[in-house]
Formats: structure tokens, C-alpha cells, sequence
């Protein structure tokens, strides 16, 4: 692929700063009513959709408004769900004998009928990592790759508690699927089909994929690198709003390894693509993310209170969402 043929995409994604994407979420107790979020209680993230940035790319009706589907680069397509706070992104990257799916979203949405309509052929599905918001689709697929870690072991078996917290009250924007039932909803179980590891590679036909892990953000997150067509999918380890590292599994060591290993990376990569908001970025952001999680671990930048126990910092319009420092007695 041509660098000048994604230009107008990544040079979208500089407009916008990272802190006024992806929500800082607080968890409410209540639900919408089914298949509706009242207009009264419209969330403020939802006010700001959409975003400029997705607006400049190249839309793909796959005949379900639960899904905005993008061309981000010749056959992959960005699957993104706006109407729920994560604004998660998934990927299905086409070749002429497979496809991957990476990522499968919340599970609100159908999105193995949404592919249906992107290809006829095979699909994998290999995750970024396992938390909720990506792999609530796992289950509709036959073969499912997995890293080999408990972490992922223990989320292959779903769960409802974090399910059920994705569509409290100031979750949703709109209306929900016809047929979903919020009452219901949980993450559902999936099989692992076989268990991948750092190197690994994903023959398509005419296009290869490597797995590249980089733990940190969860022990099993993962990036994805199209070597030939220099496309990097960077999964929760970046994306352009509000980085989570808050969560008890996230591992501060073992995350900037996994940036530096990234950054590394950044002159053979022609565009990045994250897991939430906006699916698009220029590879000269990897070598900022180093430099910006390594002033905030230096104490070189100052915090800013978000929900709970948890603070923003912000470099570079790079925003990074971490456990409150605790108070000195």
C-alpha cells in the first residue's frame, strides 16, 4: 500500500486531542429501558459524536446501524461501535484465501452477520486481549486463536458483572439492537481453538499478519503487524483517546516494554490503528507514547482527578487513565 494513499486518513487523527475522545466512565446502578436511551439522559461522550476524523474516511453500509464501518486501507475495514461509551474498534483484515477478525466488540450487535456483508471466505478471530468490549463476539465464530495465559483462560468463560456495567445508565447513545435484551446480557463463553505466542504468523493469501505481544495493559494484550502493507493494530496498548492503566492486571514493567518494542517498529509502519474512537493515527505517535508514559511515571506531569480513585495525566496529547496516587499521611 502506498503512503500517500492513507495520508488524508492519519493526518485526520492529529486534529482532535487524546483527552477529549474515549469517556471516563463512572459505573451508575440503573439500565435503560430495552432498546432505548432516553434523549433526557443523553451522556455528554455522546454529545460529541461524531468524531471529525471518522467522518474524512470511507464509510461501508453493512446494514446494521449498531455498526459505523470504515475502509481504512485496501481490505481491512474498521468496525466501530458508537453507540456505546467504549467506541471499541474491531478489524477484519481480508486476504484472498482467510480473513482475521480482530477483536469481535461488545457483543451488543451481530457482528458476524455486519462481516458477512466485508467477506464470503473464512474467518479467525484473534483478540487483542480479552476483555470484555472485545471479545463479546468470540463466541459466533468457529475458530477463535488465543494467547496462552490464565487471564485469558479465566475470560474465555464470560462474565455478566462487567458486562452489565457496559450499558448502566450514561453508557449508551441511541438505540440498542432490535432483539437485545439488556436484562440478559453477559459476555458469553468461547473456545479457544489453538494457542498462539509472540511471532506467530497468520498466512491470509497474498497477506501475512504477526502477532506481536505486548503485555501490560492486560497480561495477554497483543499487537497485530502487516509488514508488507505496513499496518500496525495496536489493540488497548494505544489508540488515541484515554489509555487504560488502571485495572488490577495492568503491569506499568511490562507495558512501556511493550511501547518500546512498538516505537521500535514505528519506521516500518505506515499507519496505526487502535481499539477505540478513532481507528487511525500516523506510526510518528509510538515514539511520543514512550516519551509521554515515561514523564508521567517520572512525576513530570501533574494529575488531574477523573472518577474514583483513578486521575488523568496528559503529554503531548497523549492521555493516560491511572490509579489515584495515594495520599501521604
Amino acid at each position: 500500500m502506498k503512503r500517500a494513499g492513507i495520508a488524508a486518513f492519519w493526518l485526520a487523527a492529529l486534529l482532535v486531542p487524546a483527552a477529549s475522545l474515549r469517556g471516563l466512565r463512572t459505573s451508575a446502578p440503573s439500565v435503560f429501558p430495552p432498546n432505548t436511551a432516553p434523549q433526557e439522559q443523553k451522556p455528554e461522550w455522546c454529545k460529541k459524536l461524531p468524531h471529525p476524523e471518522n467522518q474524512a474516511l470511507e464509510r461501508v453500509d453493512v446494514g446494521d446501524p449498531w455498526f459505523e464501518v470504515f475502509k481504512v486501507a485496501p481490505g481491512v475495514f474498521a468496525i466501530y461501535e458508537p453507540h456505546q461509551s467504549e467506541e471499541v474498534i474491531s478489524y477484519l483484515i481480508r486476504g484472498r484465501k482467510q480473513s482475521v477478525l480482530f477483536d469481535t466488540g461488545m457483543g451488543i450487535g451481530n457482528i458476524r452477520r455486519a462481516v458477512s456483508h466485508l467477506t464470503s471466505g473464512p474467518i479467525v478471530v484473534v483478540n487483542s486481549h480479552t476483555h470484555d468490549d472485545h471479545v463479546g463476539g468470540n463466541w459466533q465464530f468457529e475458530f477463535v486463536y488465543g494467547m496462552d495465559t490464565d487471564f485469558t483462560r479465566a475470560n474465555a468463560r464470560g462474565s455478566s458483572k462487567d458486562a452489565q456495567a457496559e450499558i448502566a445508565a450514561g453508557e449508551i447513545c441511541g438505540d440498542l439492537p432490535k432483539n437485545f435484551d439488556p436484562k440478559t446480557y453477559r459476555t458469553r463463553p468461547w473456545r479457544i481453538s489453538a494457542f498462539v505466542r509472540d511471532g506467530f504468523k497468520i498466512n491470509l493469501g497474498g497477506r501475512t499478519v504477526e502477532i506481536i505481544a505486548t503485555p501490560g495493559h492486560t497480561p495477554d494484550a497483543i499487537s497485530l503487524l502487516d509488514r508488507e502493507n505496513g499496518l500496525l493494530f495496536t489493540g488497548d496498548t494505544y489508540y488515541p483517546a484515554a489509555i487504560w492503566l488502571f485495572r488490577p492486571e495492568t503491569d506499568f514493567a511490562a507495558y512501556r516494554r511493550s511501547i518500546v518494542r512498538l516505537a521500535e517498529l514505528a519506521p516500518q509502519v505506515k499507519l496505526v490503528l487502535g481499539a477505540h474512537n478513532v481507528p487511525v493515527a500516523p506510526p510518528s505517535v509510538l515514539p511520543r507514547l514512550v516519551a509521554a508514559f515515561d514523564a508521567v511515571r517520572a512525576g513530570q506531569v501533574a494529575a488531574k482527578p477523573a472518577s474514583a480513585g483513578k486521575v488523568t495525566y496528559t503529554v503531548d496529547d497523549i492521555t493516560f487513565l491511572m490509579p489515584a496516587p495515594e495520599a501521604k499521611p
